[in-house]
């Protein structure tokens, strides 16, 4: 067995995956999941396994199978084979990832919700909104939820008992306006007193206010629910848009 030859073919492989990993992680991490719902959702979660599983199979096959005795036509088939597989892994992967990324950040009165696109009620997707009729590719997009009307409020309720809440119905999913802006500020919690009560918690936390380059003193949070962990948005407490997250759990 010449392990030199083996050995190499495995490395050049495995190269070839960290490259192609790369790629993948790329648009994963910054385009599906820009921070900080890489974290709070499970991206890197997602992808370190989805990573570590198909760079490690392909070179290690071919670590097991290469030799240069094999007449030529074989060996390329099995080389053939073990990429297609590596590929074909990677897609079903890279599939998972896509469904699972997060497609709204929706204002539910006292909460912000994240929702994935696998949560979203597609067949509600006609009746939406023009600009709400398709999901984003390219991180959540921020909504304000309406409130059911009487002949609706069984229904939602019901529906909210099975999953889909208000933030996974594009029925109920409106502009981010001055309503939601007034509503979000009527909510909100003042991030001074939040780092008064918790002093030994407030490290990360003051490293994400200077991440929104403002005083602490200018903004409020409301928590916000997500699938791996519980943060908070932070909003301007003047305007009453988001500028930034952080992972106060108030909940």
């Amino acid at each position: 067995m010449n392990w030199h030859h083996r050995l190499r073919a495995a490395g050049i492989h495995l190269i070839s995956s960290l490259a192609v990993a790369a790629i993948a992680a790329s648009v994963v991490l910054f385009v599906w999941y820009p921070w900080p719902y890489r974290i709070v959702s499970g991206g890197e979660n997602l992808l370190f396994i989805l990573m570590s599983v198909d760079v490690v199979i392909g070179p290690m096959l071919t670590l097991a199978v290469f030799n240069l005795n094999k007449p030529r036509k074989e060996l390329r088939r099995d080389l053939a084979i073990i990429v297609t597989l590596q590929l074909c892994a990677l897609g079903y992967g890279l599939h998972a990832v896509y469904l699972a990324r997060p497609v709204v950040l929706a204002l539910e009165v006292d909460r912000f919700r994240v929702t994935s696109a696998i949560e979203v009620v597609e067949t509600e997707l006609p009746q939406a909104a023009a600009e709400f009729r398709s999901l984003s590719m390219t991180g959540p997009r921020l909504v304000n939820t309406a409130t059911p009307r009487e002949d609706q409020r069984l229904e939602a309720i019901v529906m909210g008992m099975n999953g889909a809440d208000l933030g996974a119905r594009p029925t109920y999913w409106r502009a981010w306006d001055d309503e939601a802006r007034r509503q979000a500020l009527k909510v909100a919690h003042p991030v001074d007193d939040w780092l008064a009560k918790h002093p030994q918690e407030g490290v990360a936390v003051v490293e994400a206010i200077s991440r929104t380059g403002q005083p602490a003193q200018n903004l409020v949070y409301v928590p916000m629910l997500a699938h791996r962990m519980d943060w908070s948005v932070l909003l301007n407490k003047t305007s009453g848009d988001p500028v930034g997250f952080a992972p106060i759990n108030n909940f």
